[in-house]
């Protein structure tokens, strides 16, 4: 029986083509997925732990929160604290570090590496080893900045140079005093890194005397551990904190490897898409054979073969295909790893250097996956194959499927379609994070439903194209025949396409409702002109505000501050607004009260106001992080929303609170100007602020240009990875209709003798194969339609915004790619069929 399988395997090599390419495909993500991000992985630690060659021990300090101290406060890192811990036994060194965000413009005025870390900090005397001089001299005073090497390079600055920074507003002119290299895996990975001189990063970075980290070597003899424990007995525990250079790199290696797993699960969530559609071509591609191999089983049977060897045959057969796709597979998995990181060079995301990693894992793990898949999907088949009886196989009377088994199929079908409706439409009525889980099983469950019920829908569906097939004459009628002849295979080649379909229609309305749903927001809720934020996210300098409300044409202006507070025993994150300005900044709708913030008058929005039981006149205690309280009122409770939420307080109620240890900036500006949205009011606002890169300046066209762009974005990224599902799709109707071509050879002939001429024949099967896609493409769009409704209906219950918006034009277009599938898939098989042999054709079996 192994003989026979094997004989069989190469006898049907060209038919078992398509099956191999589709399960190819699937294991070649799977394993391209494992080695990019393993190899990324790797990469990035081995980076990052270069950076921690110059520390032994790091000494770091403690938040006051636990000794009864102000929120968020921490205890600081003096000289003195330096001086003791470069005096302790066993340490050879020690310096302070200082370090926060710093942007650099290029010499365009753009800010450099974008999207990446562009960090500042101290360089250490005049010869500092962590960051050895390649050209010129350490910084000194506040004039003077060293810029890496790769900074350097990327924007042509040179030593003398004059260069444009920011750090959080107020934009400085200092030369550049030295260019040096470094190991800091934020440079490595494309980001930039400015030093200064020790006092003027102090300054700069909101550390006037003070240090971030103290680093210390270890003194030639003295392990890691011991001079940790020699600093332990030194300094003040409850003040500081200790951990050794090594720990440092592996709790790094830790967080990368953790950022790394996301991206893994997310790929390989698309990877297993494309394995599951493959799956339906397996299946097919296997029933097929086998009812294409009927007497040749049957006479199996009869000279002796059991039933559980004829099943074995089959899982045999589709354990070598399984074994050959996932070998090639995993080749070219490997190459789409290496091909992927040459990409994100190309895209301009710099990756640090390191070798091609391929795991004992990732070879298991393709191996398994393709073996696995391709015999679980031919289980089936085999299965079925030996239930055949060998007289009625002997006699070429093929075993058909009985009505129990069709009533049975479509009473199961219909019982998971409306037990998936069901579940569904339940999760739409709870709130969001309550029912994400119920709403995937739902959808699960619906469309195992659909797929069961698709050879029952398949027949009124095609029929529904019996008008437009008219048009094509004999060839037309003959091609709508032929794809209900066998709904059990139409239906499992339809679906595999409308898997695909379904969830880029879905996700497509998703996107375009949330972009529609997000505008509507921030038309109705702002009223101001513009909003000036920084644009790595972090607070702004309050020169920034100050500035902008001397520029000439602001009417109403205010800063956004953050402040957190403590409020009956929970911490609640105070937005600070100016309370004279924000009601003509914003227009947010009031359920209860005023909108009036001033004093110690408040608005809270109806979230935290029904979390906490308040009503238009309650009054709370708040804990301020310096650990004084203040009792606040409640004027009014408005409808929150993503732009703004909360506790809206006034402005001149943080400042006496704030500690020196917490970063007193502001979120974002926002103000109203007497000329309105105007390009010569931006370029004015820009003027103001020195045109600093670091700061985005944006009306309510730019912030819905920069949503647009983010879902175009997140799209485009999803329709990538959903188009290797279909591609496997169209290799399931190209192999399906290719063996449907073999099997039919002796009716083609038949037809050829009666008058059909070739470009009939070709006609009939472009037909066919256009008709079966059309039909995928209805089932995947018409259930992607529901989903995206679905899922809405479910973020609705969070955002008031919501509406619903149908992609017309996109699910035209997704329709039409699906005629498209059935055209190009069916050129090889119209082609192969036009050019039988008619004489041959006729005497085949």
């Amino acid at each position: 029986m192994l003989r026979t399988a094997l004989r069989n395997v190469l006898a049907h090599k060209a038919r078992l083509l398509m099956t191999v390419l589709a399960v190819m495909l699937g294991v070649a993500f799977v394993s391209g997925t494992l080695v990019f991000t393993n190899t990324l992985s790797n990469a990035l630690q081995n980076s990052s732990a270069k950076g921690f060659d110059h520390v032994d021990v790091a000494v770091q300090p403690r938040s006051r929160d636990d000794a009864g101290g102000r929120i968020g406060e921490m205890h600081e890192l003096t000289q003195a604290l330096l001086d003791e811990s470069a005096g302790v036994p066993g340490a050879a060194s020690a310096i302070g570090v200082v370090d926060g965000f710093t942007a650099i413009a290029d010499k365009d005025g753009k800010l450099v590496g974008g999207g990446f870390q562009s960090r500042g900090g101290n360089y250490w005397g005049d010869r500092d080893a962590r960051y050895p001089l390649t050209d010129g001299t350490a910084p000194r005073g506040a004039g003077q900045v060293a810029l890496d090497a790769k900074t350097a390079e990327r924007t042509g600055y040179k030593v003398g140079d004059t260069v444009r920074l920011s750090v959080d507003g107020p934009v400085l002119s200092p030369t550049v005093s030295g260019i040096f290299t470094t190991d800091d895996g934020n440079v490595t990975a494309g980001g930039s890194l400015a030093l200064f001189d020790t006092a003027t990063a102090q300054q700069l970075f909101g550390k006037t005397g003070t240090y971030g980290e103290i680093d210390v070597r270890a003194a030639a003899g003295t392990s890691q551990a011991a001079l940790k424990a020699a600093l332990d007995k030194a300094l003040p525990q409850n003040a500081v904190e200790t951990t050794t250079g090594d720990r440092l790199a592996d709790e790094q290696a830790r967080i990368i490897s953790s950022s790394m797993s996301g991206l893994k699960r997310g790929l390989l969530v698309f990877a297993g898409i494309s394995l599951f559609v493959g799956t339906f071509i397996i299946a097919n591609t296997f029933t097929m054979l086998v009812a294409q191999r009927t007497k040749e089983l049957a006479l199996m049977r009869a000279v002796g073969a059991s039933r559980r060897q004829i099943t074995r045959s089959v899982l045999v057969e589709a354990f070598v295909v399984g074994a050959v796709a996932a070998v090639t597979g995993l080749v070219a998995g490997i190459g789409i790893g290496a091909g992927l990181k040459a990409l994100l060079g190309t895209l301009g995301a710099t990756v640090p250097d390191g070798p091609l990693v391929v795991t004992p894992g990732t070879v298991g793990a393709a191996l398994t996956v393709g073996v696995l898949i391709t015999m679980l999907a031919a289980w089936l088949p085999g299965r079925r194959a030996a239930k055949i009886p060998p007289v009625a196989a002997m006699s070429s009377v093929h075993a058909t499927a009985t009505t129990k088994s069709l009533v049975l199929r479509n009473t199961l079908g219909a019982l998971f379609s409306a037990a998936g409706v069901a579940v569904v439409l339940a999760a739409t009525t709870m709130s969001g994070s309550d029912g994400q889980a119920p709403m995937g099983i739902g959808a699960v469950l619906l469309i195992i439903g659909v797929f069961i019920l698709t050879p029952l829908l398949s027949r009124p569906l095609i029929a529904a194209a019996g008008p437009f097939m008219r048009v094509f004459g004999v060839s037309g009628k003959l091609a709508r025949q032929n794809s209900v002849r066998n709904p059990r295979r139409t239906a499992a080649t339809a679906s595999a396409l409308m898997i695909g379909l379904t969830l880029i229609t879905g996700m497509t309305v998703m996107a375009g409702s949330l972009q529609k749903s997000i505008d509507r927001m921030a038309a109705s809720s702002i009223r101001a002109d513009y909003i000036v934020s920084m644009a790595n996210g972090l607070d702004l300098s309050p020169d920034v505000a100050e500035k902008l409300a001397r520029t000439p044409g602001v009417t109403a202006l205010s800063a956004l501050r953050n402040a957190p507070a403590l409020v009956d025993g929970t911490t609640e994150y105070l937005t600070g607004v100016t309370g004279a300005a924000i009601g003509r900044l914003t227009e947010l709708p009031v359920d209860d009260g005023t909108f009036k913030v001033g004093g110690t008058q408040v608005v809270v929005d109806e979230r935290t106001a029904g979390f906490h039981g308040w009503t238009a006149g309650s009054a709370f205690t708040v804990a301020y992080e310096d650990g004084r309280k203040q009792r606040l009122t409640v004027a009014g409770v408005y409808e929150g929303n993503e732009v703004m939420s909360g506790i809206l307080v006034d402005n001149t109620q943080l400042p006496p609170h704030r500690t020196d240890t917490v970063d007193s900036g502001d979120m974002q500006v926002m103000l109203k100007t007497s000329d309105g949205a105007t390009s010569a009011t931006k370029d004015r606002l820009e003027k103001a602020l020195g045109a600093n890169p670091a700061i985005k300046i944006q009306d309510k066209k730019d912030l819905s240009n920069e949503i647009a762009q983010m879902f175009t974005l997140m799209l485009n990224m999803l329709y990538g990875l959903l188009a290797m599902a279909v591609l496997v799709a169209v290799l399931g109707v190209v192999n399906t209709l290719a063996m449907s071509v073999f099997e039919r050879s002796q009716e083609i002939g038949m037809l050829r003798a009666i008058g059909l001429d070739r470009k009939g024949i070709k006609r009939m099967v472009r037909l066919e194969s256009l008709v079966i896609s059309l039909f995928g493409g209805v089932l995947g769009i018409g259930l992607g339609v529901f989903f995206g409704w679905a899922a809405g209906e479910l973020i609705g219950t969070s955002m008031s915004t919501y509406e619903l918006v149908l992609p017309w034009a996109r699910m035209a277009l997704f329709l039409l790619l699906a005629a498209t599938v059935g055209v190009l898939a069916a050129l090889w098989p119209a082609r192969r069929a036009a050019r039988l042999n008619m004489l041959a054709a006729i005497k085949s079996e």
